[in-house]
C-alpha cells in the first residue's frame, strides 16, 4: 500500500511537498517540492512514474498496488489519473454532486449498511455503499461509500451539510464483499494515514527549514532527510531483525443464519407440497473460439463437483446461473485473480495483463427429457458460497527499529584515521593559484562546476573509519571489513 500526502514545510520560503510512503516499511519512496502552493497534479503523475517503476522492479501487476490519496486530490480529474494507471485507489472524493444522483439517492433512501464508531473521538458515521458509480459523465466507474453524522454546533472542516447532516464521499476500487464498507472507512482513516509518520520525520530530522534560505537548498536537505529517515530503518532492521507483524484488520464475515428475523417457535410448518420433478440438463455447450484466438470454452475441462478446470489445472467456479427464454441454462465461471496473476500463459488466455477481472467461461446447458440417460456431464449442484477469509494487515515497527539503531550508534567508539599525505612534488614557476571571478562568486558556477570542485581528489590521503561494538553479521550484510579485538 502506497500513500500520497501534501503538507507545508515554512522555512524563508513557503514550499509544499508530495510525499509517496511505503505503508508496511514506513520508507519514502519519493518527495517532490514546489513553490507556493506548487503544481500538486503535476507532482501526483512524477508519483505515479515512481510507483509504475516500483510496480516493474517487483514484478507487481499495477492492480496489486492500493494508493491511498489525501483529501486535497479530492478531484475527479485528479481521482482519475490514478484510475487511468489500473492501480487500486482509495481516497476522499470533493465532488459533492454526486450525492444527487439517482443511484446514489436511492442508497441514500434504505438504512445504511452499517453504523461504525471512531476508536478515539466516538464519532458515529452510517455508511451507505454504492457499489458501480460513475465519477463523471461518462468516466470511470467506482464504489462510491458515503459516510454522514449529524451536524455539531461547531463549523465543519470535511464535508457537504445538507439537511443537518454531515455528508463525507470515499472513492474505492477495492471489492465488495472482500472489503465491507467499514474495511475502506478504516484503510482510509486508521491505517492509511501516516500523518504520524510525518510528525516523527520532522521532530528528528528538520534541517531543511534552518540549513539554507534558497528553494532548491531546502528541497535538497527534505531529500537528504528523507533519505536519512530509510536509512536508520534499513540498518535498523540489519542491526535488530524484526519479523513482520500481522494484524487481524477486519474480521471474516460470519455466517448469518437462515432465519433471524423471528425465533424458530414462532414460525408456522410450511405446507406440504409435491415433490418438483428434478430438471436434467445435457453436456454443456461452450462458444465459438474469438477473434483473439484466446483459449475456447471447450479448452477447460467440467469436473465432477461442477467446476471447471482450465489448460494450467486452476480451477474455475460457477458464479451466476441464468435461465434464457429458450428453456437453457446458462452458467457463468470464474477463476480466482490470484490464479491469473501468476499464471505463465495469461497473455494467451486473456490478451491483455492490465485486466483486473480473472478468466471467465461461459457455458450453455439444454434440458434433456426424463426418459433420456444423462452420460456424458455430470449433475450441476448449487454454487458454494465464497471463502471468507479476514482482513490481514502486515507491517514492521518504525519507531522501535530506528531508535535502537540510533542509541546503538551513538553508544559505539567511532575513530577516524588520516593516512599519509602523499609527498607534493614541486614545479617551476610560482605556487600562487589564481580564480577567476566566476570562481570567486561561486554561485555563477553550474551544478557540474560546483561539484568537480567539492570533489575528493585522487591524490587526497585515505580515510578510514573504524565503529566499535557492531555485531559481525551486520558487518557481513554491508561487506564491512572485521578488525579482531586485542
Amino acid at each position: 500500500m502506497l500513500l500520497a500526502t501534501r503538507g507545508a514545510k515554512c522555512g524563508e520560503v513557503v514550499r509544499t511537498r508530495t510525499t509517496l510512503l511505503q505503508a508496511h516499511t514506513h520508507q519514502f519512496l519519493g518527495t517532490f517540492g514546489g513553490a507556493g502552493n506548487g503544481d500538486y497534479r503535476a507532482e501526483l503523475q512524477r508519483a505515479l512514474q515512481v510507483i509504475s517503476k516500483y510496480a516493474t522492479t517487483h514484478t507487481l501487476l499495477p492492480c496489486q498496488i492500493l494508493v491511498r490519496l489525501d483529501g486535497l486530490y479530492g478531484d475527479a480529474a485528479v481521482l482519475s489519473d490514478v484510475l487511468d494507471a489500473r492501480l487500486g485507489l482509495i481516497g476522499r472524493s470533493r465532488n459533492y454532486a454526486l450525492l444527487d444522483l439517482a443511484e446514489v439517492q436511492a442508497v441514500l433512501a434504505r438504512p445504511p449498511a452499517v453504523l461504525c464508531t471512531h476508536p478515539e473521538s466516538g464519532a458515529v458515521r452510517a455508511l451507505y455503499d454504492c457499489p458501480d458509480i460513475p465519477l463523471t459523465a461518462g468516466g470511470a466507474r467506482v464504489r462510491l461509500i458515503v459516510a454522514s453524522h449529524p451536524s455539531a454546533s461547531t463549523p465543519h472542516k470535511i464535508g457537504k451539510k445538507r439537511d443537518g447532516l454531515i455528508y463525507e464521499l470515499f472513492v474505492t476500487r477495492l471489492a465488495a464483499p472482500a472489503f465491507s464498507a467499514k474495511d475502506v472507512l478504516d484503510l482510509y482513516l486508521h491505517r492509511g494515514s501516516f500523518e504520524s509518520v510525518l510528525a516523527d520525520e520532522d521532530v528528528e530530522q528538520d534541517p531543511d527549514r534552518w540549513c539554507s534560505h534558497s528553494p532548491c537548498g531546502q528541497e535538497f536537505w527534505q531529500i537528504v532527510s528523507q533519505w536519512v529517515w530509510n536509512l536508520r530503518l534499513e540498518l535498523g532492521q540489519n542491526l535488530s531483525p524484526t519479523q513482520m507483524r500481522t494484524t487481524e484488520f477486519a474480521a471474516a464475515f460470519g455466517a448469518s443464519p437462515a432465519s433471524a428475523s423471528e425465533p424458530a417457535s414462532a414460525r408456522e410448518p410450511a405446507p406440504a407440497r409435491e415433490p418438483a420433478p428434478a430438471l436434467s440438463y445435457g453436456p454443456p455447450q461452450w462458444a465459438r473460439r474469438s477473434f483473439t484466438r484466446g483459449y475456447p470454452g471447450s479448452a477447460f475441462t467440467l469436473q465432477a463437483d461442477g467446476s471447471l478446470l482450465c489448460p494450467t489445472n486452476h480451477p474455475l467456479y460457477p458464479q451466476e446461473r441464468r435461465p434464457e427464454r429458450d428453456g437453457s441454462l446458462r452458467v457463468v465461471y470464474a477463476a480466482r485473480i490470484g490464479d491469473c496473476r501468476d499464471c505463465l500463459v495469461r497473455a494467451r488466455c486473456q490478451e491483455n495483463l492490465l485486466t483486473i477481472k480473472p478468466r471467465r467461461v461461459s457455458a450453455v446447458f439444454w434440458p434433456i427429457l426424463s426418459n433420456q440417460v444423462l452420460t456424458s456431464a455430470p449433475m450441476l449442484g448449487p454454487p458454494q458460497p465464497p471463502a471468507c477469509s479476514p482482513v490481514m494487515w502486515g507491517d514492521w515497527p518504525r519507531c522501535h527499529i530506528r531508535r535502537t539503531w540510533l542509541k546503538v550508534v551513538r553508544s559505539q567508539t567511532v575513530n577516524v584515521t588520516m593516512g599519509a599525505t602523499p609527498p607534493q612534488e614541486r614545479t617551476a614557476g610560482t605556487d600562487e593559484h589564481v580564480m577567476t571571478r566566476q570562481q570567486r562568486a561561486h554561485w555563477r558556477c553550474s551544478w557540474e562546476q560546483r561539484l568537480a570542485r567539492n570533489a575528493r581528489p585522487v591524490t587526497a590521503p585515505s580515510l578510514t573509519i573504524t565503529i566499535h561494538g557492531l555485531s559481525a553479521s551486520f558487518a557481513h550484510i554491508y561487506a564491512f571489513d572485521l578488525l579482531t579485538a586485542a
